[in-house]
């Protein structure tokens, strides 16, 4: 257990950090919390956290977010999460609130009024500089401050934020690091052990990177279905997602149905993207029961094949960290 104190925080490499915004009123904080991008009507007078100086500076910008919680409840440990959209109070059950970790912070001036000056608006990493010191001297690479900017550099002898980013997802989907660590896990921010040399950190950052993508649902790989939508109808979903009301509905071992109403259904779906947790939650059923009463457009077909599609890689992809040595 030494050398997961060896390792270096999450909550001392970010300079910023927020919770989550709380919205005042009930309703709203449901619609939030779903796994699905909700308006917010931005006022800090019925927002009992607004967290304004912080929010104002990532507003009308592209960001990446990593959402952790400081403490669970939860058996199955999923608490680790990638944005590119503010999280309100708590993205994750079990736990007691969320924490934004931006990726980079951006320079504003704001007036006294609350507004945005029309100044040329320059961005710098979140990240604390002892922790990339020893970053640094640990792989022998340079680091350079913008992964979207365009370096004089060979490639392979500097790293960015993001990859830094890439090798903290990618840590925090080992199973091993996660059963090893999990008591730990539960009652604090991780910890995370700095890379061993260049060839793990760069097969960590590769394989980080890839479940980034397909969380965004950014990647390619989303749009190779997996699963089929054969049955014609009016597409409501009625079942409750229960025993005496099941919406999945195993054909072998591996796969099966879902089903959403007594005639229609995703057939071929992997049991292990149905059961997969992510925020202590069952994505692939939970996106079913939110929806409950409602009619699928043709949209919602496709995102849930790509939902399932997300699960099943995320699984795939952690057994392959799992066969890296990082701990």
């Amino acid at each position: 257990m030494i050398k997961y104190f060896q390792g270096f925080s999450l909550e001392e490499l970010f300079v910023k950090k927020s919770t989550g915004d709380n919205a005042s009123f009930t309703e709203t904080k449901e619609k939030l919390r779903r796994a699905k991008n909700k308006f917010i009507y931005y006022d800090k007078k019925i927002l009992r956290r607004s967290h304004f100086n912080f929010i104002i500076n990532f507003l009308g910008e592209e960001i990446l977010i990593l959402l952790l919680v400081k403490s669970t409840r939860s058996k199955v440990l999923s608490h680790f999460l990638i944005s590119e959209k503010f999280s309100e109070l708590k993205f994750a059950r079990y736990s007691k609130g969320s924490y934004m970790f931006p990726l980079y912070r951006y320079n504003k001036k704001i007036s006294p009024n609350h507004e945005v000056g029309d100044d040329e608006i320059s961005r710098e990493p979140n990240l604390k500089s002892e922790v990339l010191i020893n970053i640094t001297k640990g792989l022998k690479l340079m680091f350079v401050s913008d992964h979207e900017k365009s370096y004089p550099l060979e490639p392979g002898t500097y790293y960015s934020p993001l990859d830094i980013l890439d090798y903290i997802y990618a840590v925090l989907h080992s199973p091993t690091y996660r059963e090893k660590y999990k008591e730990f896990l539960k009652i604090d921010f991780p910890r995370v052990p700095y890379p061993k040399n260049q060839e793990t950190f760069w097969q960590l950052v590769k394989l980080g990177g890839e479940i980034r993508q397909i969380h965004l649902l950014e990647s390619p790989k989303v749009e190779q279905y997996i699963t089929q939508y054969p049955i014609n109808g009016n597409n409501e979903v009625t079942r409750k997602i229960t025993k005496s009301s099941p919406g999945y509905v195993p054909d072998n071992e591996t796969q099966g149905k879902v089903w959403i109403n007594d005639e229609q259904y995703f057939d071929n779906v992997p049991l292990i993207a149905w059961e997969f947790y992510i925020g202590g939650y069952q994505p692939a059923q939970k996106w079913l029961k939110d929806r409950k009463g409602r009619q699928l457009e043709f949209d919602d077909i496709l995102h849930y094949q790509k939902i399932i599609v997300a699960l099943s890689e995320t699984d795939r992809l952690m057994k392959e960290i799992d066969e890296i040595e990082i701990i």
